[in-house]
């Protein structure tokens, strides 16, 4: 079994519980692996012989674009949609941060690490 990563997907959403997220919104930071077998594409150079991470960063691109309450509930959709997608992948595991979250101290982020198999 292969892996594929996407690290650091930088991307601005209107997560949280508090009224001034949905109105603030703050940055947040992605990192998805995927684990397929990469042996046809390693010997056909085609790109239909992969998981694209194209379609990966898009994925996650559209689920962060949809408001939620908690980064968990994002992070279950981007997982969910990631294995209806791509039939290649055998499991995915999602690291999404909020970074400077609104909490009492001083906290650079605050992550949820997802991860689900066939």
């Amino acid at each position: 079994m292969n892996k594929i990563k996407v690290e650091g997907i930088k991307l601005y959403g209107y997560h949280g519980c508090l009224p001034e997220e949905a109105k603030i919104g703050a940055d947040y930071l992605v990192h998805v692996t995927v684990w397929t077998d990469l042996s046809q594409a390693s010997k056909s150079d085609k790109l239909k012989d992969t998981v694209d991470y194209v379609a990966i960063n898009q994925i996650v691109e559209e689920e962060m674009a949809i408001r939620a309450e908690l980064i968990e509930h994002v992070t279950d959709r981007i997982l969910s949609r990631l294995l209806k997608e791509h039939w290649a992948i055998r499991k995915a595991e999602v690291e999404l941060s909020k970074t400077i979250p609104p909490i009492n101290g001083n906290v650079e982020k605050v992550t949820i690490v997802m991860k689900r198999k066939r």
